[in-house]
């Protein structure tokens, strides 16, 4: 869907020549507002396949990834979220994985919880489903794990998105349980929103299926890793796994056994 809700009357009709001459638009001024309602129309249009197509066959996807450089927050904003439609179709995140780094830098340098900042989280998110771009999130685990201690739910649920994919993957679980979050294990609570506490569990299972695969426990880790509070001196994490078998939720109980039974 739509990023944003100032959707221009039917972008979805556009035809390749409307959305060239965005492009060009977008291209050629230096207006901060002129960019942003081409990046507003130009994302909405995106939310429509035959549209990623088009944008990537006329160049947008460079023309769209070069405003993530501007320095008006609200145009890098909107060029993210257009980014994040266009990411939607596999052959654009071929060419949109050159700005994972950008992206990231983004992330970290937003101001905490702003719209700008979770801009980038969703892009990561959708970037981060197939392990093909995972390399490129490494050096940004720290910003994440910071962020899910510090930021509000709705930042932690989209940090937790991003981490859920990275620990899909075996070749991250080193990289993530060297990482510290010291209130991993408070997130881990029947008062928790229900939507952060799930995506916890299934991070945590994931990590734990790949240690139990041996993938990543050659490592050293410090006493205030993810590690060492999950699988190190796992009393704590045990009791937080007894208290939450009798949450209501059918969902978070599955990911607690799967946990417990792994």
């Amino acid at each position: 869907m739509p990023t944003d809700n100032s959707t221009p009357v039917s972008t979805h009709t556009m035809d390749a020549d409307a959305l060239q001459k965005l492009i060009y638009l977008l291209h050629a001024t230096d207006d901060p507002l002129i960019q942003e309602q081409a990046l507003i129309t130009l994302g909405n249009s995106a939310a429509f396949s035959v549209n990623q197509d088009i944008i990537r066959n006329l160049g947008g996807l460079s023309v769209i990834g070069g405003m993530l450089s501007d320095c008006v927050p609200k145009v890098k904003e909107k060029a993210l979220n257009a980014l994040n439609n266009l990411s939607m179709n596999i052959k654009n995140q071929e060419e949109i994985q050159v700005y994972i780094t950008q992206v990231c830098g983004n992330v970290e340098s937003a101001p905490l919880n702003s719209d700008l900042q979770l801009a980038g989280l969703r892009l990561l998110t959708n970037m981060s489903v197939t392990s093909d771009y995972h390399p490129k999130m490494i050096t940004s685990i720290p910003c994440l794990l910071h962020l899910l201690s510090e930021g509000t739910e709705r930042t932690q649920i989209q940090v937790l998105k991003v981490l859920v994919n990275l620990s899909a993957n075996p070749a991250m679980t080193r990289h993530l349980l060297r990482g510290q979050v010291p209130t991993l294990l408070l997130l881990l609570d029947n008062c928790t929103n229900r939507d952060i506490l799930l995506r916890a569990l299934v991070f945590a299972a994931n990590l734990k299926k790949n240690v139990n695969n041996k993938d990543g426990t050659m490592d050293q880790y410090s006493e205030s890793s993810i590690f060492f509070k999950l699988f190190g001196d796992s009393t704590a994490f045990a009791q937080k796994l007894a208290s939450l078998l009798h949450h209501p939720d059918a969902e978070v109980k599955e990911q607690v056994v799967r946990i417990l039974t792994q």
